[in-house]
């Protein structure tokens, strides 16, 4: 009725109101303009249509009162109608919108019994209890409000309930307390999902015990899935982080309290990679709890179980800053006491006991350091020996370390050279002075089982050289002796892996050379040559060897059998080592002057079977044999075997020293068949060479006809436009010794040429190319003129060219009259005479041609 809304602010309109409904308000609120609106009611009155449009028109034309009278009596005729109950209840909440709900009490309560009548019909409607709802959040009604969206709970389908859980949790916030986290309690029965926003409000409220047993259950959860994308490690860390930074409201006393150094060690049992912050994170609980001493204990034990340096890193400097911390504190008391004048002999201990401590834990840094790479890797030899260097003069730690480093180290995965800690390890002793037991662990160090027979040897090496330095000579022969002991007939495969390497070290050259170089030094020839034999024997020799034993030989006058020991090293070895060796033996033999028939043999022999490439030394001194203390045809013969067995590289030089040997021995005739074969075994690039060269010798000889016939030949290899020099020197050629007939023939040839090479193939891909590049070179800006300029001048030159080549030097070309042919730019020629034909060819007399 319009006596349950709130009075207009007009006093007068208020006593108005008053008047009227007490007399008849029903007439009051019905003026005539409504009479239609009535009949249409009367006639049906049990449609929501007629009530609809009168309410349409009241909104428009009608006051407060007139509305809600209009609607109250539509909501009695139809109670059951959504439609007549929202828009009655919406302009009741408009009406109340922006009033205090305190001052405005009774009003707010009137509109909380109207959504309760409505909900008695209405109440599977989600948007009543909505709109109930959101208004109920503005009043301070705590308890009401909670009960009513129980309500709205019990009566509305789970499907439903989203909607009202939206306004449920922002009510809870709002709540606080008790109160919000019974309701995220019950949220969570329904939506296990949002874990992580119910620990978020318990992390607010203070609920730290409450927060840390959520994240241990969603964590024991295997089938949880964090809906902000997080990972296991990621909440896991979070918890951590609570438990570190709320140590103090943490409750870890009372029955089934939270244990959190198991939680954390569990964690670093768990996240290998996480251990340094884990360890870190638990000692710095333990300071927050106060504890010292138990933080103190957790920082020693991760410093020295952590596997990795950035973890060590990360918990020592933790470490530094908490003593530092603690020392900080005890000094600025000791500073307080004695501004008093206050003398504590127990607190100026303390602080100088910890000051002690903090100066240990930083020497001790670089060992801890050193742990931390050896439990990473104990067959590190390579940080065993930094902890031995750690040490410095401590010999007892020193022993020790070498101790342990052998005992950790397995020989077949050591990281580094083991047997240089052994080796180090016996050193130790020698510069002590103890050579006995310096023996004794070299003795145990050559029976190790080594990953390779390299660091055998050298083991064996270093106790000889051992030996060496202590001027014990015999007893290093004969550790190399026992080093070197094997089979007569060993057949044994150094590169065997399935053997030892006691086994395999026999065929050691490293060992054997040292065994020899030593012998030579203290021993005699024989013995030396035993060694070497015994090399050989065992068929490690390499070439080295082969020219120091054949050396050796030679300083002791033993000729024959040095050369013995070339051979037996040919036998070994093929090419390319062979020719080294045969290039020693050949020179040493030529110098020994042994006989003439026994060093041709030995050229025949190392050439049979000798490879292009290494044969035009051998024949280059076979040759030369011969020319000393041969014949020379012996020698020409040698030099022209050489000209088809070296390679192509070597070909044109070995066919110009052959032809330069022949004619210096039989005169220039005596090369014209060299000449001929050189040019047709030659490629096309040498062989114009060599048809220049020997058309130039046939000239000197007066033969012009062969000269021009070589020119004729050689022509065929040179193209006009990139070989401009070869027909130069034709050119010439036939201006000093042709005539007409001979020039034109030369000038056909060269058109023929150029024409042929027009059609090539790779010729006219090689121009094409050449054009692009031209012109990539003028489009970047290389070429400083413009296109006309370069266009005229590219015009001019290559009509210059064509002139040039219609017109050689002493001709006049028949097309350009007088001002035709070559001559330099700027001299001044006379004219010539008027009854002198310009087209005529001046040519030297006879004798002049002969000449």
């Amino acid at each position: 009725m319009p006596g349950t809304l709130l009075p207009p602010r007009s006093k007068r309109h208020h006593a108005q109101m008053e008047r009227v409904s007490a007399a008849k308000p029903d007439l009051y609120l019905i003026s005539s303009e409504d009479i239609i609106y009535e009949q249409d009611l009367g006639e049906d009155p049990g449609s929501i249509k007629p009530w609809i449009s009168y309410i349409e028109y009241k909104q428009q034309n009608g006051t407060l009162y007139e509305q809600a009278f209009i609607m109250e009596r539509a909501c009695k005729q139809l109670p059951r109608s959504y439609k007549l109950w929202k828009l009655y209840l919406e302009l009741r909440i408009s009406h109340l919108r922006g009033r205090n709900p305190a001052l405005h009490r009774d009003e707010y309560q009137k509109v909380n019994g109207l959504f309760e009548r409505a909900l008695v019909l209405l109440n599977k409607m989600p948007r009543i209890w909505e709109m109930y709802l959101s208004f109920l959040l503005e009043q301070p009604l705590v308890t009401q409000t909670r009960q009513t969206f129980d309500r709205a709970l019990r009566a509305l389908p789970i499907t439903q309930h989203n909607r009202i859980w939206k306004l449920y949790k922002s009510f809870a916030r709002s709540a606080s307390g008790d109160t919000a986290i019974q309701i995220w309690a019950r949220y969570m029965q329904v939506h296990p999902e949002t874990a992580e926003d119910y620990i978020e409000l318990l992390v607010e409220l203070g609920r730290y015990t409450q927060a840390v047993r959520k994240y241990m259950e969603i964590l024991n959860d295997s089938t949880f899935r964090s809906k902000e994308g997080k990972s296991h490690f990621q909440i896991w860390s979070e918890m951590v982080e609570l438990l570190v930074n709320k140590a103090k409201k943490i409750d870890t006393q009372s029955y089934g309290g939270i244990d959190v150094e198991a939680i954390i060690r569990s964690g670093i049992e768990r996240f290998s990679d996480q251990r340094g912050r884990l360890w870190a994170g638990l000692a710095t609980y333990w300071i927050t709890k106060g504890n010292f001493e138990k933080a103190r204990d957790v920082f020693e034990e991760g410093v020295t179980t952590v596997m990795t340096v950035r973890d060590f890193t990360m918990i020592f400097d933790s470490y530094v800053e908490f003593e530092e911390s603690i020392i900080g504190t005890l000094m600025d008391q000791a500073s307080i006491r004695s501004k008093k004048g206050k003398v504590d002999e127990d607190a100026d201990f303390d602080l100088d006991l910890r000051m002690m401590r903090f100066e240990q834990l930083m020497d001790r840094r670089p060992f801890l350091v050193n742990d931390v790479l050896l439990r990473q890797n104990p067959n590190n030899v390579i940080e065993w020996e930094k902890r031995v260097g750690l040490w410095g003069k401590n010999k007892a730690e020193i022993v020790n370390t070498y101790a342990a480093a052998i005992a950790a180290i397995n020989p077949k995965k050591a990281h580094g050279k083991f047997h240089e800690l052994w080796v180090n390890y016996a050193k130790f002793y020698e510069q002590g002075g103890d050579l006995d037991t310096a023996r004794v662990i070299f003795d145990k160090a050559v029976k190790v089982p080594f990953k390779t027979v390299a660091e055998l040897a050298e083991t064996w090496c270093e106790w000889a050289e051992m030996e060496l330095r202590n001027e014990n000579f015999d007893k290093a022969v004969d550790i190399m002796a026992k080093a070197t002991q094997a089979p007569k007939k060993s057949t044994v495969d150094y590169f065997d892996e399935s053997l030892s390497p006691q086994q395999r070290v026999h065929k050691s050259w490293k060992l054997w050379s040292f065994y020899v170089d030593l012998v030579e030094s203290v021993g005699t020839t024989d013995e030396t040559r035993k060694i070497y034999d015994r090399i050989f024997e065992l068929r490690i020799a390499t070439p080295q060897t082969v020219v120091n034993f054949a050396n050796l030989l030679e300083e002791n006058k033993y000729f024959e059998e040095s050369f013995k020991i070339y051979e037996r090293g040919l036998d070994l070895f093929s090419y390319p080592v062979a020719f080294e060796l045969w290039n020693l033996y050949l020179t040493k033999a030529v110098d020994r002057k042994i006989s003439i028939e026994r060093l041709r043999d030995l050229f025949e022999q190392a050439l049979d079977g000798c490879p292009p490439k290494f044969a035009k030394v051998l024949y280059l001194m076979y040759g030369n044999l011969e020319e000393e203390r041969g014949l020379a045809r012996h020698a020409m013969r040698i030099y022209e075997r050489a000209t088809r067995a070296v390679s192509d590289e070597d070909r044109l030089e070995m066919f110009n020293f052959y032809i330069t040997k022949s004619a210096s021995n039989f005169g220039l005739t005596s090369t014209r068949p060299i000449y001929e074969r050189a040019i047709a075994a030659l490629p096309d690039s040498e062989a114009k060479d060599m048809c220049l060269k020997f058309a130039e010798m046939e000239r000197r000889l007066g033969e012009i006809d062969r000269a021009r016939a070589i020119y004729g030949h050689a022509s065929q290899f040179c193209d006009p436009r990139t070989n401009a020099g070869f027909w130069q020197k034709w050119e010439a050629f036939e201006v000093q010794h042709g005539n007409e007939d001979t020039f034109k023939e030369m000038l056909r040839i060269k058109r023929s040429v150029q024409a042929q090479y027009n059609t090539d193939v790779n010729f006219i891909a090689s121009q094409a190319i050449a054009r692009s590049q031209q012109q990539r070179a003028q489009e970047n800006g290389e070429a400083d003129m413009g296109d006309e300029e370069a266009d005229k001048e590219q015009a001019d030159a290559m009509a210059a060219l064509e002139r040039q080549a219609r017109a050689p030097v002493g001709f006049v070309a028949a097309s350009t009259g007088p001002e035709g042919g070559n001559r330099p730019s700027g001299a001044q020629q006379p004219a010539p005479p008027a009854n002198v034909n310009p087209d005529a060819i001046d040519l030297d007399d006879d004798e002049d041609m002969n000449e």
